[in-house]
């Protein structure tokens, strides 16, 4: 069965809504219904992207529609809302959420585990090695 191959990048229109001096501006994407803020006009791009690209990958992940994004030119603004387009790589996101990290439980002799404190053990790490080995896994 062949897999569909998905889309790299997508780009959608938010409008940022500027409510004064040091105040957040909030920035909201129309087409995907959700919305985010920053202190800055930086920190509103940067959570407008992360914020686009963990919405795509959900719809993705939930086999949802992906709707077409509004033309810019199509949006709306006011003299304190500014319309951008927002662009998200999506194979770094995808990567993000494959190698994000999971808690376990382990249990080990009290003995073993006050040497490992000891010396400083990374619990962490040791148990990725030790996983990575026994299952022929070389990354």
């Amino acid at each position: 069965m062949k897999k569909d191959k998905k889309t790299e990048r997508y780009f959608f229109p938010a409008v940022f809504t500027y409510f004064g001096e040091g105040k957040e501006i909030a920035v909201e994407f129309p087409d995907l219904d959700v919305a985010t803020s920053g202190v800055d006009d930086v920190d509103a791009m940067i959570s407008a992207r992360e914020l686009l690209g963990i919405t795509i990958f959900g719809l993705e992940e939930d086999g949802e529609e992906i709707p077409s994004p509004t033309p810019l030119s199509e949006i709306e603004t006011s003299e304190n809302r500014k319309a951008s387009l927002i662009d998200v790589y999506m194979p770094s996101i995808r990567m993000a959420q494959e190698t994000k990290s999971v808690n376990r439980m382990v249990t080990l002799p009290a003995w073993l585990n006050s040497a490992a404190l000891e010396r400083n053990v990374n619990f962490s790490q040791i148990l990725q090695d030790a996983l990575k080995q026994q299952l022929n896994i070389a990354r």
